[in-house]
């Protein structure tokens, strides 16, 4: 049995794989926004141990989710699988003044990786998009580019793929993996997104908790339990 923290876990793909993993055994600790979203949360995952709070949008509040998790104890995987889509229409200003999206896909995942208590596992989830986002790291802040909002969210994804083998490389005795859920039906994808929903919850399960072999593996890149290439600029030089 394993113990895993979700972040995002009140909705969507974060919602399914806690719904998995309570069904089975393991225990789960979910989060979500705010203290409503997290009573919401645990209402519709029964079984989930408890809920933290926060808005991932703010670093004050990314370092109050840390020590709330870190209060419960250690944990044996966190899956970084909160975030916001490519359709922000133009520059969103968090409470620090950084782009939302950036926040919370970006910097978000950083912090808490930072802060959190060493798993052994820690996921990530990534987009195919990120093969197309910007691998020099300039203006991450968008404060000089023309906004784009497909483009800052590409950058985001691929910022996750080099957060997840950065941290494969810093810490040799933590599993760290990127995965790429496909293009879904949840409310970022749409309702006409054509990949297997199921298929993007179950690869989150599998890396976090599984003993199969090719589960315990780090500094890899999935799609549906399969490994599959990072293929952005300098991200394979990483592992």
């Amino acid at each position: 049995m394993a113990r895993v923290f979700i972040t995002g876990s009140a909705d969507g793909l974060g919602k399914m794989a806690a719904r998995l993993m309570v069904n089975d055994g393991h225990q789960v600790v979910l989060h979500a926004r705010n203290d409503a979203r997290a009573k919401e949360a645990l209402a519709a995952v029964s079984g989930a141990e408890t809920a933290v709070a926060g808005d991932l949008s703010s670093i004050e509040e990314c370092r109050q989710i840390a020590a709330q998790v870190n209060a419960l104890g250690a944990f044996d995987a966190v899956i970084h699988n909160a975030g916001v889509g490519y359709r922000e229409p133009h520059r969103i200003s968090t409470v620090d003044g950084l782009p939302h999206v950036f926040a919370v896909n970006t910097l978000a995942p950083y912090i808490l990786t930072a802060l959190i208590r060493k798993p052994k596992r820690l996921v990530y989830l990534s987009s195919g998009m990120h093969r197309s986002g910007d691998p020099s790291l300039k203006d991450l802040t968008w404060s000089a580019r023309p906004w784009r909002g497909s483009s800052a969210y590409a950058d985001t994804k691929l910022h996750d793929v080099i957060l997840a083998f950065a941290v494969a490389r810093k810490w040799p005795d933590v599993l760290s993996n990127a995965l790429e859920p496909g293009w879904v039906a949840t409310k970022m994808g749409g309702p006409g997104a054509p990949d297997d929903l199921d298929a993007g919850a179950v690869t989150q399960v599998w890396l976090a908790t599984s003993n199969d072999p090719e589960a315990m593996v780090s500094g890899q890149y999935f799609y549906h339990q399969k490994r599959r290439a990072a293929e952005a600029a300098g991200v394979t030089n990483m592992r």
